[in-house]
């Protein structure tokens, strides 16, 4: 079981890879969420993967910033929060129920909040 939940993580994290590889390239979709969240899977589903992973250059250009100083540029963070509203809009219209829509709207409270006071803008590109 345990090696088809590595396997499960690993498949997913390259799939977060190739999301925040168009995210760097198209400029409505945000990389920075995607490769964040490749980092976790892979971290949990191989140690191998996930020591490649943080040694490529990608991650040592859209990454590091965020994860080692908690930093990301202001247009990061304005493309990363437009999406996160544009997905936590559509959860909470497609939820039937009021009290998934508290939670829904509790999570993205705290995401926003995280995203914009926690965060830190830098003035570099």
């Amino acid at each position: 079981m345990k090696r088809l939940m590595n396997s499960i993580c690993v498949g997913l994290a390259f799939v977060c890879v190739g999301l925040g590889a168009i995210g760097v390239v198209l400029p409505f979709v945000p990389a920075t969420p995607f490769l964040l969240l490749a980092t976790v899977l892979f971290a949990k589903g191989s140690e191998r993967f996930h020591k490649w992973f943080i040694s490529t250059a990608f991650y040592q250009k859209h990454i590091v910033q965020v994860v080692k100083n908690k930093t990301m540029t202001y247009k990061s963070k304005i493309t990363t929060l437009v999406m996160l509203g544009v997905i936590f809009i559509i959860g909470f219209l497609l939820c039937p129920v009021w009290y998934g829509r508290v939670v829904i709207v509790c999570v993205a409270l705290g995401h926003f909040y995280y995203f914009v006071f926690r965060i830190k803008t830098s003035t570099e590109s």
